[in-house]
């Protein structure tokens, strides 16, 4: 009896043709097999009217529909499209998908290309930072010292300051003790000659009060002599005239 080498292909092998299933579909072991058709023996064999279909491990690379194309047809299908009209709504959607996708992956990297580069971005993170620190640290210093050397330079600064401030505030006090001491004395100065003034005033005053009331007398005893020779001439006419 002849051993027959059947393989047997899936059901999904038959849409290929059609474009409806995905690479996902297709076992790899069973793409690789050469399948000829078993013939009986008894029989001549017509090597015309052999139909041998050939199957390699190169499967020709299909298009990547992204969904189960076999599952949306059938559901058109059950909604009362036709098959022709399934397949070209299928087919549709395919390419609006691809196209959206393809559109997607075009902003897009690779998770590979992406820790590389945040890898790159950390290693150069880490240079900068180590720079700046040297760079912080190189410049830091000299500022330090200059800062502290201005400090200390403030400090004295305002030492010699506060110390011409208390010497010129002394000056200025002992001057304004000075100034009040002479013009103390110049008061008791002036007080003592308005007092000497005061005293001759009132002694001229007294002097000029005496020669008035001296004169005062005298013009009364004029007055009176003149009154009373006036009086025995006027007193001798009137004798004379009786």
């Amino acid at each position: 009896m002849l051993q027959q080498r059947i393989i047997r292909i899936p059901s999904s092998i038959s849409h290929i043709r059609r474009g409806l299933i995905t690479r996902a579909h297709i076992p790899p072991l069973q793409c690789a097999a050469r399948i000829p058709l078993s013939i009986p023996p008894q029989l001549p064999i017509d090597r015309r009217r052999i139909q041998a279909r050939e199957f390699h491990a190169n499967v020709r690379k299909l298009k990547d529909h992204h969904f189960d194309t076999l599952k949306f047809v059938q559901r058109l299908q059950e909604e009362g499209f036709s098959e022709e009209q399934s397949v070209a709504l299928m087919r549709a959607m395919s390419d609006v998908i691809e196209e959206s996708i393809q559109n997607l992956t075009r902003t897009m990297v690779l998770k590979e290309d992406q820790e590389k580069i945040t890898y790159n971005q950390k290693v150069d993170f880490s240079k900068l930072r180590s720079e700046l620190t040297n760079v912080h640290a190189s410049e830091l210093k000299p500022l330090r010292t200059d800062q502290e050397r201005l400090t200390s330079e403030i400090s004295r600064l305002n030492a010699r300051l506060r110390e011409e401030i208390q010497r010129a505030q002394s000056s200025v006090r002992l001057d304004l003790n000075l100034e009040k001491g002479r013009i103390r004395e110049e008061s008791s100065v002036h007080e003592l000659k308005i007092k000497e003034t005061d005293t001759r005033i009132e002694k001229e005053v007294g002097d000029l009060r005496g020669v008035l009331e001296g004169v005062k007398f005298s013009t009364l005893q004029w007055l009176i002599g003149v009154c009373t020779g006036t009086a025995a001439l006027l007193l001798g006419v009137w004798r004379l005239l009786m």
